[in-house]
């Protein structure tokens, strides 16, 4: 027993044992600059919270992944909230409620197992097309084989879909939001101002 206490005490002070520190190799400063993409103004490199800040280049690219990802979704549910909310259900012989919160609650199971199984085939997917030689973050459907980023087209398409998908992040959000704390789902958030 009494081994066992100072075998933990010894790892623990292991812990504050000082440890040479080895410079990290990082390339932060090249997407930093004005031509890479999502790079854009007014705001140009935005990064507030210093997330970046002595990050390699790798991880700088799953940033890159992470943000169009969640921005391509973030885009989706904003059509598909406006959707709903305007009564179009493509499931279950539009009876679910029109409130895309409430249709939530709604959904049978098996329409919650059918939306994981989906989102995981999409992920499983995304996740063998990263293993292609070449790849580059985000490009699923393997455009980096026919253009790269010197054609100004290609890298102009790109930072709108970052904008817009930015855009959209900060859109769904507003938008539950609003439903949660006004029960108002539509477009109309202010509507009792307007009356």
């Amino acid at each position: 027993m009494k081994s066992a206490i100072v075998a933990s005490l010894v790892a623990s002070a292991a812990a504050f044992a000082p440890t040479k520190i080895v410079p990290a190799s990082t390339q932060l400063s090249a997407w930093v600059e004005d031509t890479v993409v999502g790079v854009t103004p007014p705001a140009g490199f935005f990064d507030p919270l210093g997330l970046s800040k002595g990050k390699d280049d790798v991880t700088m690219k799953y940033y890159r992944e992470a943000e169009l990802k969640h921005g391509r979704v973030a885009m989706a549910a904003c059509l598909g909230w406006y959707l709903n909310a305007g009564g179009v259900h493509p499931a279950f012989n539009s009876a679910l409620s029109n409130d895309p919160l409430k249709a939530m609650v709604e959904l049978p199971a098996v329409g919650w197992v059918q939306f994981v199984l989906g989102c995981g085939a999409i992920e499983w997917l995304g996740q063998q097309i990263k293993e292609r030689p070449g790849y580059e973050p985000g490009d699923l459907l393997g455009a980096a084989y026919w253009v790269d980023n010197s054609d100004e087209g290609w890298v102009s398409y790109q930072n709108k879909e970052m904008n817009n998908g930015r855009l959209a992040m900060l859109a769904i959000t507003g938008i539950i939001y609003q439903d949660v704390f006004t029960g108002e789902y539509g477009d109309m958030m202010y509507r009792q101002l307007v009356r």
